[in-house]
């Protein structure tokens, strides 16, 4: 989206520069990343991140009114409820698809938030392996607030471990080794010292949690939360020895409560010209005509699972009636083919990452790029020039 920085870099890109960009985030922990990397960072203009941040500002505060705390307390199922409630997220995403206005300006819209973990230290590695591989310019960065390599860390380090020893802090999981953002977890425990441990082989004393490290109990100050709480139910095989609702003398981040009070439940609370039209699908008394310009999303489902594009008044007609609180209906947005490439030109999707503790603070960013109907792997299949990424600005 900044010709120049865009021409350059296809005309310089070679595949053997982007096998050795490839070979190098796998060879980092002898690990294969298990999700495809796109060849291509994009570069955002100063008046489109102009008009993001501004969106974003809308959607903070939004988020931070009184108003919207009463309303997300209705997010939350009783049978989820975890004591000890942050007042703040601690960690946030804002997932802006690019788009298009009726003047031709790109225009950010909001698709979806979370207050929950994302990939805060792989994008630190993707970030350095593009510099490395490719003619990424002094003058860009991906960090936000004044942060740099170092000082990105450091702030991150700052949130998640706290003033905890690290290894009292651990990144809590079911089966971690099997996660598609393994990377993620393995970047974390290079980056913050912060072991990734599954959910069954923590030990519960009383108030208190411990994991074995070396044959040793090491109690647990901290957790770096990544279990997603419908995974967890559905696996009736996996056995653990504590309950999220026990009252536990440790501290979350970001807190369970967050993942469902900042969550696809939100997008109906905001009206603003930066999100999509957004509805529970219980509130229709007569559905739309026009189907095909709507997307059924269940709220609590994670990466894009159980969301309907290709939508038939039939689909909707399907969900039993007491279960259509648990769905909303969104209007579909079209996504700018803005990205030129070697072929067809691609979509993003931006994801702005947010560490909160008295106040949100931008820090980092992830990208989507997809040439098919959704930024999924199902929609990309065969297809370059897609997948995960990142996105520079100049400073």
């Amino acid at each position: 989206m900044i010709s120049h920085l865009r021409n350059k870099f296809n005309s310089g890109f070679t595949e053997e520069k982007y096998n050795s960009f490839l070979k190098h985030l796998d060879s980092e922990f002898n690990y294969h990343v298990d999700f495809r990397v796109a060849e291509t960072p994009i570069f955002l203009s100063k008046d489109f991140l102009k008009e993001i941040l501004k969106a974003s500002d809308e959607i903070l505060s939004t988020l931070d009114s009184k108003d919207f705390r009463e309303y997300s307390e209705k997010a939350l199922p009783e049978k989820f409820r975890v004591p000890n409630e942050d007042r703040n997220p601690t960690l946030l995403s804002l997932d802006y698809a690019i788009c298009k206005d009726n003047e031709g300006n790109f225009t950010p819209q909001l698709i979806e938030l979370q207050g929950f973990a994302t990939l805060y230290c792989y994008q630190h590695l993707l970030n350095m392996s593009f510099r490395k591989h490719f003619n990424i310019e002094d003058g860009l960065t991906n960090y936000f607030s004044g942060l740099n390599e170092e000082t990105y860390i450091d702030k991150i380090k700052e949130v998640i471990t706290g003033d905890s020893d690290p290894e009292n802090v651990i990144l809590l999981d079911i089966e971690p080794e099997k996660q598609k953002t393994y990377i993620d977890f393995l970047c974390t425990e290079k980056y913050l010292g912060i072991k990734p441990v599954c959910i069954t082989e923590i030990i519960k004393e009383k108030n208190k949690l411990f994991y074995k490290k070396d044959g040793k109990k090491i109690p647990v100050e901290r957790i770096y939360n990544r279990v997603i709480n419908d995974e967890l139910e559905k696996r009736t095989d996996i056995k653990y020895d504590f309950d999220f609702r026990d009252e536990l003398d440790l501290k979350w981040i970001a807190h369970p409560n967050w993942f469902f009070k900042i969550s696809k439940f939100s997008l109906p609370f905001f009206k603003n010209k930066y999100v999509p039209e957004t509805k529970f699908l219980n509130e229709y008394e007569v559905y739309p005509d026009d189907t095909e310009n709507y997307v059924l999303k269940p709220l609590y489902s994670f990466a894009g699972a159980g969301v309907k594009f290709d939508l038939k008044s039939s689909d909707l007609e399907s969900i039993p009636e007491n279960e259509r609180q648990n769905y909303i209906l969104q209007k579909k947005i079209n996504y700018e083919p803005a990205i030129l490439t070697p072929d067809v030109p691609a979509k993003a999707e931006l994801r702005l990452l947010y560490v909160w503790d008295d106040k949100p603070v931008l820090v980092n960013n992830l990208v989507r790029l997809s040439k098919g109907k959704m930024m999924g792997v199902d929609f990309n299949k065969e297809k370059s020039w897609v997948g995960s990424s990142i996105a520079y600005y100049e400073k």
